[in-house]
This record gives C-alpha cells, sequence and structure tokens, in this order.
C-alpha cells in the first residue's frame, strides 16, 4: 500500500503544477508589437469584409431595379394580376 500512496502525492503535485502553466496565454507569449499588428490586420480585414457585404448588397439592390423596370406587360400581369386598381 506505500507504494500507492506514493504515486498518488507524485500525480497529484504534477497537476498542480499544471494550472500554473496553463495561465500563460498566447498574448504573454507574443511580443507587443506582433499582437499590434495582428490586432491592426483584424481590423484591417473586418473593414475589407464590411465594404465586400456594402458593395454586394447594392449590387443586388440595383439588379433587382433593373428586372423590375424591364418586366414585359406578362410578367407583370402574372406577378400583379387583378390586384391593380383600374387607373
Amino acid at each position: 500500500m506505500g507504494k500507492k500512496r506514493k504515486q498518488q502525492q507524485t500525480s497529484n503535485s504534477m497537476t498542480a503544477s499544471l494550472p500554473k502553466q496553463e495561465a500563460v496565454t498566447l498574448a504573454d507569449q507574443l511580443g507587443g508589437d506582433v499582437l499590434a499588428k495582428l490586432k491592426a490586420a483584424k481590423q484591417d480585414l473586418t473593414v475589407k469584409e464590411q465594404a465586400a457585404e456594402e458593395e454586394r448588397q447594392a449590387k443586388l439592390a440595383f439588379e433587382r431595379k433593373q428586372r423590375e423596370k424591364n418586366k414585359s406587360f406578362e410578367e407583370l400581369l402574372n406577378e400583379y394580376g387583378d390586384k391593380g386598381t383600374k387607373y
């Protein structure tokens, strides 16, 4: 039984030292300038993504207007039917 107690004590001491090592984060390991560059790159990427999304939305709106503008009488009649007013 003495051997089991020694093994348990050594395993407990090993697990006790793990949380101290886990406290070190990637931000701590990187230098401040590298971290600042990464944050700037992330911000630039989000700005580019937002601009691309806005451009895509504008393009879709323009195409929708063009389709509506170029509809034939048959397409308009099928879409609106008798819902229109007399004048």
